[in-house]
């Protein structure tokens, strides 16, 4: 008996120290924005070649700053463009958000986006009251569909935007490589936006940060998540904005309903889920639209999203909120 159980912890002894992952890391640029990739693997796999063909296909279906994009091409009115599986899916994740958050989540905002000049086109100058009303003919996600692989759009002018869920989109379809390749411990971020799965070189869930919104552009942290098979983004407006020639600033997250870009009390949104990045990025975008009590009542209501929230309260202090199911 005791040769046996010998043989056996033998073997098992054995089998770890031979099926042992190394850490491998793969850094770059990539969408406008840096990509950090780590994952474990007993092989030597080489996956950035790979990597590299997913950015470089994920760009030519849904960048608008790529002239000769299909969305690029679709935006300016071209109808004979046959979308692939990445535009598809990210139209479909789009339109599932876009129902789910009322009209508050819309990448059809894009000519607004430009309008203000956050986006790759030329902004409006002058911009008034009028002109925004006459832009809003032209927003909604109801107002456009998918059909056999072909965008309609009930006016030509409709423009296309999903950087809201582009970075989400790049790091699931990463992800997925790593998956299909029996990689099962790895952490893809792009661009703050991150999905993980399994654990990390120490055999523990993968841990990230959550940075305060210092305005001053010093960092700090806010808090600290373990992320067990879940995914992660954060969208905040307090350091991307415009600041016009009398002063005013416009914070980058466009009120789809009024076509306005305005303050928001809501600084910073995280929002964690095992669904996909695509999936929170969105989400993330969605409530900082909405300001801090419309995304109080909306996390309330979607009890499958985990949310971390920084906010200015009536005296200017910086105040943080957390879901009733965030138990990190």
């Amino acid at each position: 008996m005791r040769k046996v159980l010998l043989i056996v912890v033998f073997v098992l002894l054995y089998s770890c120290k031979k099926d042992k992952s190394e850490l491998k890391i793969i850094e770059g640029n990539a969408i406008g924005t840096t990509f950090s990739i780590r994952y474990l693997d007993k092989y030597e796999n080489n996956f950035e070649l790979k990597i590299d063909s997913i950015i470089k296909a994920v760009n030519k279906s849904t960048s608008t700053y790529i002239p000769t994009s299909d969305i690029s091409r679709i935006n300016k009115g071209d109808s004979s463009v046959v979308v692939d599986r990445y535009f598809e899916e990210v139209f479909k994740k789009s339109a599932k958000i876009y129902n789910e958050t009322e009209g508050v989540f819309d990448p059809t905002v894009g000519i607004l986006v430009n309008a203000w000049g956050f986006g790759p086109e030329n902004d409006i100058s002058d911009l008034d009251s009028l002109k925004i009303d006459s832009l809003l003919t032209y927003v909604g996600f109801n107002k456009v569909s998918l059909v056999n692989n072909k965008v309609r759009k009930m006016y030509p002018e409709i423009y296309f935007d999903f950087n809201a869920i582009g970075k989400g989109y790049l790091v699931d379809i990463i992800g997925r490589l790593f998956e299909e390749n029996n990689i099962k411990n790895y952490m893809v971020e792009i661009g703050g936006e991150i999905r993980a799965r399994g654990v990390n070189q120490k055999g523990i869930a993968w841990t990230i940060a959550i940075e305060n919104p210092n305005e001053d552009g010093t960092r700090s942290f806010a808090t600290t998540i373990q992320l067990h098979n879940e995914s992660i983004a954060t969208s905040g407006n307090y350091r991307k904005y415009r600041i016009t020639d009398d002063g005013k600033k416009y914070v980058h997250t466009i009120n789809t309903k009024t076509g306005y870009a305005s303050e928001s009390n809501l600084l910073s949104a995280s929002v964690i889920s095992k669904s996909d990045c695509a999936d929170v990025d969105g989400y993330a975008t969605a409530l900082m639209a909405m300001g801090f009590e419309k995304a109080k009542s909306f996390l309330e209501m979607h009890t499958e999203l985990k949310a971390f929230l920084i906010y200015a309260d009536e005296n200017g202090e910086m105040q943080t909120y957390k879901s009733v199911n965030f138990n990190n």
